[in-house]
């Protein structure tokens, strides 16, 4: 059906089989988004695997609209940006040593009080910053593109559900059956996690991320491991241990400071320039009825009540908290809009220390502060992707805003499910550096808390990353591969290598009726990274299940 048809016929676009569909993707995507971003150290966006994914399986049912489809991958994708925002943050808790005064009640509160205002502040700023502002949302376009063009719907399902059968397979003969090693060509080398994860995830992040990003990765990779720890130890200029922590907080500016760099070349010249712009004052509540603005307000005063009480913030930290959550998100969905980057955990750090500096609140309270900030801004960030595609193919924002706000909602509690399971099951000594769950942005958020432990290389890799970024290189991924255990970022290089190899094989032709070939390429790839995010949480389960029998 033509996107003209399906705007003609008025079909119903949040239709029961669609929120059916999104529910149960829902809780598969945000469990496997939990799983993957404290595996990786990163979120992959899920939006164009939910809509290849909900287009075939309403495909199944017999129906064909673009825009039920649309709104259906809404409500499985809006929960993986709320687990985002807690697995970049919370596990910092643990990474401390805090674990005995967190609760999964205080972890829901988290989630729900972001989530609350990131549906606020999106249903407030869309006409301004889709409709008008000119923004490009290449998520969103991507995602658009993708439901145009997948018309061979049964050939995509079993390339998309194949793959991910298989990277089950290949995970469960590793983990549970033992029968494949998890790594690689090991070396021992002092201080160096020298080998190749064997992890179909792993290579599927190298696949989707291509090019130079990973080249970035890799170089960062090199000279943390090969050039800071083995060639200053060698060259006798630190030990082991410094040399450690010199490569920890160079990584952790590199990417604090690709964040701010965000800030600064994308967002505030926009910024300035809207305030500049008189005549646009209020546009961006020009679609909000009486009914809708009194509804919106109840949400925020929730949120402020889970925040205030529920999580023992108090009055003048949820104060800042409310307000700032609405300027973090603005800066989220420009950032989006013109990157299709989401730093939703510096802008948490940026409202922490906000609160730090003029708020009497300990600790974990703050990793609460970062945790609402970046699932405000995570959700904020992912919503405004999905009013663009809307916006291409004709689907009704105020559907798309529900569809969103049920797969939020939803999120909240099955990413808290996932990170309870995830502790039950491994313990909370297994997140951070070197651990099971390297927790790279949660460790960040955990050290701005506690103390740097290298002042001098904080600072050079703060520097380093905007001055990087601003010139338009990837500073994100270097800060990653100086950051991140050496072989992970052995491992997805050779993803990357795979993606080059296959573009010059494929040629990039494009039938109208069938996806193209580098289609099929994301999709696999797509596939292989949900398998095994999915079933690692699934054998995260079935073991804090059998612990509780045994």
């Amino acid at each position: 059906m033509s996107v003209e048809n399906d705007r003609a016929t008025g079909r119903e676009q949040l239709s029961m089989a669609g929120i059916v569909i999104g529910i149960v993707g829902c809780v598969i995507i945000t469990a496997s988004s939990v799983y993957t971003a404290l595996k990786m150290g990163a979120l992959p966006w899920p939006t164009i695997f939910t809509s290849i994914t909900s287009l075939v399986l309403l495909r199944a049912f017999g129906r064909t609209s673009l825009n039920e489809a649309n709104v259906t991958q809404i409500i499985m994708s809006a929960g993986s940006m709320v687990a985002g925002g807690l697995a970049f943050t919370i596990p910092g808790i643990w990474i401390l040593g805090l674990a005995d005064e967190v609760s999964w009640v205080e972890m829901l509160f988290v989630a729900l009080a972001g989530t609350l205002l990131g549906l606020v502040a999106t249903a407030l700023i869309r006409k301004r910053l889709v409709e008008e502002s000119g923004l490009e949302y290449p998520i969103g376009m991507a995602a658009a593109e993708t439901l145009q063009a997948s018309q061979a719907g049964g050939a995509t399902g079993a390339k998309l559900f194949g793959s991910m059968a298989l990277a089950g397979v290949w995970s469960v003969a590793r983990d549970v059956l033992g029968v494949i090693p998890a790594m690689l060509c090991q070396l021992p080398i002092p201080g160096v996690a020298f080998g190749l994860y064997n992890s179909p995830m792993m290579l599927s992040v190298g696949f989707l991320v291509g090019g130079a990003a990973v080249a970035f990765w890799f170089g960062g990779a090199l000279l943390a491991n090969l050039g800071i720890i083995m060639g200053g130890t060698a060259a006798g200029l630190w030990d082991v241990a410094t040399a450690q922590g010199i490569v920890s907080s160079l990584g952790m500016g590199l990417m604090m400071g690709s964040g701010l760099g965000v800030v600064i070349r994308d967002i505030l010249p926009k910024i300035v320039g809207h305030l500049r712009g008189g005549n646009e004052k209020g546009a961006a509540l020009a679609n909000i009825t009486g009914r809708d603005s009194g509804a919106l307000a109840l949400l925020v005063a929730a949120a402020a009540l889970v925040a205030c009480f529920g999580l023992g913030l108090g009055v003048p930290a949820t104060v800042i908290i409310v307000a700032l959550s609405f300027v973090t998100t603005i800066m989220s969905a420009q950032s989006v809009g013109q990157t299709g980057i989401d730093p939703m955990e510096i802008f948490g750090l940026i409202v922490l220390l906000a609160v730090a500096a003029t708020c009497d609140v300990d600790q974990v309270k703050l990793f609460f502060v970062a945790g609402i900030i970046a699932v405000a801004c995570g959700l904020g960030g992912d919503v405004m992707s999905d009013f663009k595609t809307g916006q291409i193919i004709g689907t009704d924002p105020r559907q798309m805003w529900v569809g969103q706000a049920i797969g939020a909602l939803l999120g909240t509690f099955v990413s808290v499910a996932v990170m309870v399971a995830l502790v039950g099951a491994y313990g909370t000594g297994a997140f951070g550096p070197g651990q099971l769950f390297v927790s790279a942005q949660a460790s960040v958020v955990a050290t701005m808390v506690s103390g740097i432990p290298n002042i001098p290389g904080f600072v050079l890799g703060l520097v380093a990353g905007i001055v990087l970024y601003c010139l338009g290189l990837p500073s994100m991924m270097l800060g990653l591969g100086v950051y991140l255990p050496f072989y992970m970022s052995l491992s997805a290089p050779i993803g990357a290598l795979a993606k080059v190899a296959y573009d010059r094989l494929s040629g990039g032709a494009k039938d109208d009726a069938e996806l193209s070939h580098d289609d099929t390429g994301i999709i696999v790839a797509s596939g292989l990274l949900g398998g095994e995010s999915i079933v690692g949480v699934v054998i995260a389960l079935a073991t804090v299940i059998a612990g509780l029998a045994g």
